[in-house]
């Protein structure tokens, strides 16, 4: 059986059912001395150990980009849903999952099933009272579709475990959450979700908003079966992709196709990594220098770079439809110099990674070998994607400096 978009069967790379009972410690306890996991682990404190700079082109940070302006978002109802969920926190709930709105507890997200944190509130831990409000922030700070892709994830994780039988690690719930600040509609507050699979990171300021570092992915990507039969994520970002690649002429083709192989092959030593696959901007990667590559826009037809803002908002459009609009016109001010870049084939059966890279904007899709599943080449059932505001604003960090640099009351802050 497959989904809308063909994606390939899953069904012949299923796994012998896992342990029956294990539970997410246990898993956890079972793998954290593995050397290679804790190669993964010592790369990640090394990088967390520098200071914040963001995503760049160059390792220079392009200053101006970013500015306090209104957005029209929704920070009366986030702010409202937000104080709910604090008036039912106890003070060892809060201890572990509220945080200054400085706190470099933004930067500690990451994308396993792993429980490598001590701090966040678990959702499959804290109730349901607890696990309602925080869902109440989330659904009150996206759009309706940005909801639903969470919930999604979220679901898909669940449907993966059920399905290899190991649902005690791989649950619907098995999520951390995280409030930073006090939520307000005049001070910067924030939220982050975060998992296996997903990483929705909130800033906001007033009716300002950043929702990057955002990290959306499943494997399988489509339910068959269980209570979410029919339920399938990425099929726009997979085939509006495909669709502007398809569409160009094989001049343009050549110059975004930057590698031909997905893993080996051609690829550069140590551009395919075991955990980030072909994305540059995984988890921890904050202040990685990612040089441009691929096709401008400025070269392509008004048809094509249309293409490419549709593809563009297919990621973004996990914003309220005023945030949305507002960096939707960040990108296409910024569109002449937007480069877009991919690796692999174009056919249906292909594995692809393609990558969408602006001053303002950083996007990334990659297919995925089996994780859980036993597919050891890369398949259109196993997605990951990312979304990150490269510069220096992932986490508001930009605005936050600026509302700070600008407010007279924040001026002994420093």
């Amino acid at each position: 059986m497959t989904d809308a978009l063909n994606r390939p069967d899953y069904q012949p790379y299923l796994p012998d059912q896992y342990p029956a009972g294990m539970t997410a410690e246990a898993h956890t306890a079972d793998r954290i001395d593995r050397p290679r996991l804790q190669g993964l682990i010592n790369l990640w404190k090394e990088l967390s150990a520098d200071p914040f700079k963001g995503i760049t082109a160059t390792g220079e940070v392009i200053p101006g980009l970013y500015s306090i302006r209104g957005e029209n978002a929704p920070s009366a109802a986030m702010a409202d849903a937000a104080g709910k969920l604090l008036s039912v926190l106890s003070a060892e709930q809060r201890e572990i999952g509220h945080f200054l709105i400085e706190s470099g507890m933004w930067q500690q997200w990451q994308n396993t099933e792993l429980l490598l944190e001590s701090h966040g509130l678990r959702l499959d831990g804290n109730g349901q009272s607890v696990r309602g409000e925080i869902m109440n922030v989330v659904k009150a700070s996206l759009s309706e579709i940005g909801y639903e892709r969470t919930l999604g994830v979220m679901r898909l994780n669940g449907f993966l475990g059920d399905l290899i039988g190991y649902s005690g690690v791989l649950g619907e719930w098995s999520f951390k959450f995280c409030l930073f600040g006090q939520p307000s509609t005049e001070e910067p507050w924030g939220w982050q979700l975060f998992g296996h699979h997903l990483c929705v990171s909130c800033f906001v300021f007033k009716d300002q908003m950043v929702l990057t570092p955002s990290f959306f992915g499943a494997e399988p990507a489509f339910a068959d079966q269980g209570p979410h039969n029919g339920l399938s994520l990425f099929e726009d970002e997979e085939r509006i992709g495909l669709e502007l690649m398809r569409g160009l002429s094989p001049d343009k083709r050549d110059r975004a196709i930057v590698y031909q192989s997905v893993m080996g092959g051609d690829l550069p030593e140590g551009r395919w990594h075991y955990a980030d696959h072909l994305h540059m901007g995984g988890a921890h990667q904050d202040n990685r220098v990612v040089p441009y590559e691929g096709l401008k826009a400025a070269d392509m037809s008004k048809a094509e770079q249309q293409r490419l803002l549709d593809l563009t908002e297919a990621y973004l459009n996990i914003l309220p439809a005023g945030p949305l609009a507002a960096k939707m016109g960040d990108v296409e001010r910024h569109l002449a110099d937007t480069h877009f870049c991919w690796i692999g084939g174009t056919g249906e059966a292909d594995a692809f990674y393609y990558r969408i890279q602006s001053t303002v904007v950083f996007i990334e899709f990659d297919l995925h070998t089996g994780v859980f599943l036993t597919n050891k080449e890369p398949q259109k059932f196993h997605v990951h994607t990312i979304i990150r505001t490269p510069n220096g604003n992932d986490y508001g960090i930009d605005l936050l400096r600026r509302h700070y640099a600008e407010s007279a009351h924040h001026h002994d802050h420093d």
